[in-house]
């Protein structure tokens, strides 16, 4: 067997173990875990969205809380890392291949999600771990360590080694090689001179740790996804009497199926439901214990109180801007094309409802949400990698990363992005088995922060 037939037998394995890892039992896992959480937790998407606005705009910061950044920097910092290409071509996935009734499932799951995320994060800072001065670490590894206790160390190797290397592919070289692609399709620019360019701006940035990259991804977050709203309102206010209609449509065929004519002919409910929730997932990564990582260096001393921050994520990932690209496919009609998908079909629908448009928003959109993906995900990499081999290894992990950044957008990834995403999905397994086997004391820390809440203790 030749080296090519050898690489091809490879990644043909690597796609198969991908397809099986990310199947159905991991996303009803994952769902199931969110509307346990739901209900268990006295449904904390409702009780604490307010309450996680005020936090968010320093209603209660305390400078002389442990922590590094504050709550907003911690909410960016993690919506950089989840707000991405998703949000571009995992909606068009969605609805290609299960059409407008994945919608109403990726809001389902969306809203489910939120209460993953208040889980994960809450527990993050219940056991995080401070080093000198303000730093603080905490994260599923930290957890599962401080929580369950060394007997479960080797769950915690496991999330770190998975988190490194999901870092190093689908957060990294995929992010680049997207930019890279896009950019020299429609503007010419050659994939080395975008791959220099992202690692260098990558670099300047995580040089500085998590108070660099809070600050950027402060100021990069809001602007990029004001943008890109912007971009999605222009389109679904020139087809604003279509929307009742595609709203039905959503809710009606989630339930029944896509019966359109053509290629759409027949899509079954299981088929819709599968897209709707697969791509959700895969957006908003709550239960993967990704945004734990980011949240643990919130400036506070409550757990709850980070905890609430961190829902919010789902609903502007998935419930806000994943609605908003679908809307702008399905009101351009351009959904109907199957032989479009991905970012293609996103940018071909903002084109069909503004000339023109999606040629030049489409790619400045994807090259901001890929370039917050690396500044958030080198982070996550980071704290996995000194959790492991010790301060030391960060200077070597930061340099790998960089470097990978650039082969990404010069090279077909392969196996390295299938192999990427098995990790991702796998780090799902020792994040959700210490949150569920934590939830009694996850309870407890809720019923008497929201307790004091109510008594206005905080508001003293």
């Amino acid at each position: 067997m030749d080296e090519t037939s050898l690489l091809e037998t490879v990644e043909q394995f690597l796609v198969q173990a991908v397809n099986y890892v990310w199947s159905t039992p991991l996303v009803v896992s994952l769902v199931g875990a969110g509307l346990f959480f739901t209900i268990a937790l006295g449904i904390p998407q409702f009780k604490g969205f307010i309450h996680a606005i005020k936090v968010v705009m320093g209603r209660y910061d305390d400078k002389d809380d442990p922590g590094q950044i504050s709550h907003f920097q911690a909410l960016c910092t993690a919506l950089s890392a989840t707000v991405g290409l998703g949000n571009i071509a995992g909606v068009a996935v969605a609805i290609h291949g299960g059409g407008p009734g994945a919608v109403f499932w990726m809001i389902v799951v969306g809203f489910v999600g939120m209460a993953t995320k208040y889980s994960e994060v809450t527990l993050a800072l219940m056991y995080r771990e401070k080093g000198t001065g303000r730093i603080v670490r905490g994260g599923p590894m930290y957890y599962i360590k401080n929580g369950l206790g060394p007997k479960f160390k080797p769950l915690a190797i496991f999330f770190s080694v998975a988190c490194i290397c999901g870092s190093f592919g689908a957060a990294n070289m995929f992010q680049s090689n997207q930019v890279a692609t896009i950019l020299e399709s429609n503007f010419h620019i050659n994939p080395w001179i975008t791959g220099i360019t992202l690692a260098v701006l990558t670099a300047i940035v995580i040089i500085g740790g998590i108070e660099s990259i809070g600050r950027v991804t402060s100021k990069l977050v809001p602007i990029m996804g004001g943008l890109y709203v912007i971009g999605c309102f222009v389109v679904i206010f020139s087809n604003l009497s279509e929307i009742p209609y595609y709203l039905y449509r959503s809710v009606n065929d989630a339930f029944n199926g896509t019966a359109a004519v053509g290629a759409f002919s027949g899509i079954v409910v299981r088929e819709v439901i599968k897209q709707g929730v697969q791509r959700a997932c895969f957006s908003n990564e709550a239960g993967l214990g990704s945004s734990p990582l980011a949240h643990s260096a919130a400036t506070t001393k409550e757990p709850v109180r980070e905890g609430v921050v961190a829902l919010l994520e789902p609903f502007v990932d998935t419930i806000l801007i994943c609605t908003m690209t679908a809307l702008v496919i399905l009101l351009s009609g351009a959904w109907k094309n199957q032989e479009a998908n991905g970012v293609l079909l996103t940018a071909i629908a903002f084109d069909d409802s503004l000339h023109g448009f999606g040629k030049f928003f489409v790619p400045i959109a994807v090259s901001l949400f890929a370039y917050s993906t690396l500044l958030s995900w080198s982070y996550y990499g980071e704290i996995a990698s000194n959790f492991l081999f010790g301060g030391k290894s960060v200077v070597v992990y930061k340099t790998v990363f960089c470097c990978l950044i650039v082969l990404g957008a010069v090279r077909e990834l392969g196996p390295v992005l299938a192999f990427s995403d098995i990790m991702l999905g796998l780090m799902v397994v020792p994040n959700l088995t210490a949150v569920i086997l934590l939830f009694p004391k996850l309870r407890a820390e809720t019923k008497k922060y929201f307790s004091r809440l109510k008594n206005g203790e905080f508001d003293a």
